[in-house]
């Protein structure tokens, strides 16, 4: 195209409105911390530390790393918008993509910050801050330069605060400390007691758990494992995962995509964990998390944890799945395929790879469902003696492990000896019917072929038929026998001797 005939103008964005537009990115205030401790793993810190001052408004927030750290220039370069482009080739274990993670996830819960720098075994910290109140006077893009004076009174205002709270790092040299002046999203609260409240569970329970699920496998690597602190607190890693013999995998599944290889493993929780959720502290939950909320897909990404619970849009939660999680491991160089957002908190499957979730999904779905019918089952004891007899028992059998009335506890076994044939006859009808049900709740029941039932229930086909005969008596029809009646017998049409289907003609 010839450019004598372009014609153009200045249209710079408005840098407070594009600001605060970038800043909405799906960022809570756990996603924001996470995105930038990406950050400091990728320079490889192992020791962050989080500290809050919140007695008095704005609400001033530092993070610290003892990692590489960065020179002026570095610095410079890191805080622009963004600082590389999402195609550059990365190191394998880099956690950044878009070079926005900083700015945008800083900017979704302060309106000012600072970020210092030295690199490591230097002692000059260099500073830059970002202040949309200074880009609205302004009306330009300007990066403000920190004098020596206020990077000084930073650091002694970190270093005061640090040493403040207890469970201190040893030996903790901070090589760059971002600072958050003002949380705006808690001080928009009416009430002054309720901002500081709301801000101290933010952090101490909701954060605290994000960050134990999200590094847990940086926090449990056996050489230079990442610690976290947040104020007084060293956060413990949480494993969704545990290695205990009774959490079962399912068989993995390998996929190559592009230019990466994504694993997909399934595995099925004991039915124990639901009660030992529910009673307090158990290994398969966070604090301030339930079974429900930690079913679904996790997802790993160089080993961080970018996406947990939930289905992704590909199945919906419900509480029959709560024993299913299935994890899914990417390396970072297919970010652009998975659709990973800035805040890394979404992540769209492409349809290259949904037909291979479903289908596993499908399979996972059925050991899940089974686990979670079966845990009643197994308050059910398998032991006959006299001191210890239910009224309902186990039992092994080709369709697996049922549940029924047990003919040796003590009212049953007392009424069935006062029955003479006819009436014992039907209460092994109605014993077969309440049987069937409860295995067909528990989705566990199959149907049976009539063959054998003499054995198992004391029916005969004549016992059967007797049956059949009193109820048609009684005004049942033969179409209400085989909708209503049969099916609880655990029958289908198919499944009767034609004696039997010729007596409901």
């Amino acid at each position: 195209m010839e450019n004598r005939n372009i014609q153009s103008e200045i249209a710079d964005p408005n840098p407070e409105y594009l600001i605060k537009s970038i800043a909405e990115q799906g960022y809570s205030l756990e996603s924001s911390l996470a995105d930038l401790m990406d950050n400091s793993v990728s320079a490889n810190a192992d020791k962050l530390e989080v500290l809050i001052k919140m007695d008095e408004e704005p609400f001033t927030l530092f993070i610290a790393d003892n990692g590489d750290g960065m020179n002026e220039e570095f610095l410079k370069a890191s805080m622009q918008f963004p600082s590389k482009s999402p195609e550059d080739s990365r190191h394998t274990h880099d956690l950044g993509r878009f070079g926005l993670g900083m700015k945008t996830a800083s900017f979704s819960q302060t309106r000012c910050f600072t970020v210092l720098s030295r690199k490591k075994g230097t002692k000059k910290y260099f500073g830059r801050t970002w202040d949309v109140n200074y880009l609205k006077q302004v009306g330009k893009w300007r990066l403000l330069i920190n004098t020596e004076e206020e990077i000084q009174k930073l650091i002694a205002q970190y270093h005061s605060i640090s040493e403040g709270h207890i469970n201190r790092f040893e030996n903790f040299e901070a090589n760059t400390i971002v600072i958050w002046k003002g949380l705006y999203k808690f001080e928009n609260y009416l009430e002054e007691a309720n901002r500081q409240n709301a801000l101290k569970k933010q952090i101490s329970e909701v954060t605290s758990d994000y960050l134990s699920l999200v590094f847990h496998r940086f926090m449990e690597r056996k050489v230079n494992p990442l610690n976290i602190r947040i104020n007084n607190n060293r956060i413990a890693p949480f494993n969704p995962f545990p290695s205990v013999n009774d959490f079962r995998p399912i068989e993995y599944k390998q996929k190559h995509f592009s230019t990466d290889t994504i694993k997909i493993e399934g595995f099925i929780l004991p039915s124990r964990s639901i009660d030992e959720s529910q009673s307090g502290i158990s290994i398969w939950t966070t604090k301030n998390r339930s079974l429900m909320d930690m079913e679904g897909i996790y997802i790993y990404r160089a080993d961080r944890l970018i996406h947990f619970g939930g289905w992704n849009g590909l199945i919906k939660k419900v509480p029959r799945l709560q024993l299913a999680r299935l994890r899914v491991e990417v390396g970072n160089s297919v970010d652009h395929l998975l659709h990973l957002n800035v805040a890394k908190s979404q992540v769209v499957i492409p349809h290259d790879l949904t037909t291979a979730f479903e289908k596993y999904i499908e399979e996972l779905k059925i050991e899940a469902e089974r686990e979670f019918f079966n845990r009643g089952i197994r308050k059910f004891s398998k032991n006959r003696s006299e001191d210890n007899v239910q009224l309902f028992e186990r039992k092994a059998s080709n369709k697996g492990t049922l549940l029924e009335l047990n003919n040796n506890f003590p009212l049953l076994r007392t009424l069935r000896d006062g029955l003479k044939k006819e009436q014992l006859t039907k209460l092994n009808l109605v014993m077969r019917m309440i049987n069937t049900r409860i295995n067909h709740i528990r989705q566990t029941h199959e149907e049976k072929a009539f063959v054998g039932i003499e054995e198992k229930d004391g029916l005969s086909l004549k016992d059967f038929i007797v049956c059949i005969n009193e109820l048609k008596e009684s005004g049942l029809s033969s179409e209400h026998i085989k909708s209503d009646i049969l099916p609880n017998l655990g029958f289908t049409e198919g499944s009767l001797p034609p004696e039997i289907m010729q007596l409901l003609k």
